[in-house]
């Protein structure tokens, strides 16, 4: 079942929302607020595939909520619902873990096509099952495809998944400079729509996690003109 958890108070929105996903196929849950949300998604046990939350909701803004989600789950997918003058909510929302945001007023199509998109790569990322020789170690860095984890010098690094197919992609590249459209293409897919620094963003986040000294990174490094390169 594609479940999709919906945290929106303005109820004429979150009403059409629910609407267009059902007719694409999902079982929604509602919510008219981040602690209802919350709530709602312990209930079901976590058996949530996507949540998409407004940023600005009373008792719980969708910032916080998605820190809570992330901190819950690894593997959930987050959009983050923005507006046009909410430029550092959508960078904020991104560091905290969310894969991607929409901004308001947004169609039917747009939103449906992008919930798809987080859709399959969580489908992808829960059911695929590659041979148990698929590591691929670099430096003191091991990628392990099976387990969908990295370490580095045996130290776990928690990676959403997102994150992970980037560093996927990375690893199976390394020493060639990838563009943010290669990026974008091979991560999000060549159908979507959204910004090229949702890229950008991510790799800070990742930056953060994997190097000694993220703003002089020895291994996730800047090809300036070009975009970024991964260097044992």
């Amino acid at each position: 079942m594609k479940r999709v958890l919906i945290a929106e108070d303005e109820a004429a929105i979150r009403e059409f929302i629910v609407i267009n996903l059902r007719r694409g196929g999902y079982d929604v849950v509602e919510a008219e607020d981040g602690a209802r949300a919350l709530e709602l998604y312990d209930a079901c046990g976590g058996d949530i595939d996507i949540a998409l939350l407004d940023v600005m909701m009373p008792n719980m803004d969708g910032l916080e909520v998605c820190k809570q989600l992330r901190s819950r789950s690894n593997y959930i997918g987050i959009i983050m619902l923005t507006a046009k003058t909410q430029e550092m909510d959508k960078i904020t929302g991104l560091m905290m873990g969310a894969d991607d945001y929409v901004t308001k007023p947004f169609s039917p199509s747009e939103l449906v096509a992008r919930v798809d998109a987080i859709y399959r790569r969580v489908s992808m990322n829960t059911n695929q099952k590659p041979a148990a020789a698929d590591i691929i170690e670099l430096g003191e860095f091991k990628l392990n495809l099976r387990s969908r984890s990295l370490t580095k010098n045996g130290r776990f690094i928690e990676l959403t998944q997102v994150e992970f197919q980037m560093m996927e992609y990375f690893f199976t590249n390394h020493g060639a400079a990838l563009s943010r459209t290669d990026i974008l293409n091979k991560v999000w897919g060549s159908e979507y729509f959204g910004e090229e620094k949702i890229v950008d963003v991510n790799i800070r986040r990742l930056r953060m996690k994997i190097e000694d000294e993220p703003s002089v990174p020895k291994h996730l490094t800047t090809i300036w003109g070009v975009g970024y390169k991964w260097i044992v």
